[in-house]
């Protein structure tokens, strides 16, 4: 499954660029699991998640939990709560 993930604020400083084309492992299949696997990738990922207290995010322009189901070709946003303009 092959996602987009955009990266907003303080997260888009930390890791270097505004988005990732990323082809998912099978098990990858909740916007929980693709935190965890971002994180688990290591630097810059883990740094940015770390540092950024509280992260929402959203799949397809939706809020969206842990819960989430990913789906190929959705678009995944991660963004501290505030993001100015």
């Amino acid at each position: 499954m092959k996602v987009t993930v955009l990266y907003f604020a303080r997260l888009r400083e930390a890791i270097g660029r505004e988005r990732d084309e990323i082809t998912l492992p099978g098990d990858v299949k909740t916007l929980g699991a693709l935190r965890a696997w971002l994180i688990a990738r290591g630097a810059p990922w883990s740094a940015a998640f770390a540092e950024v207290k509280r992260i929402r995010a959203a799949v397809g322009q939706a809020m969206a939990n842990d819960d989430t189901p990913l789906s190929d070709g959705a678009e995944v946003a991660f963004f501290p709560p505030v993001t100015g303009g």
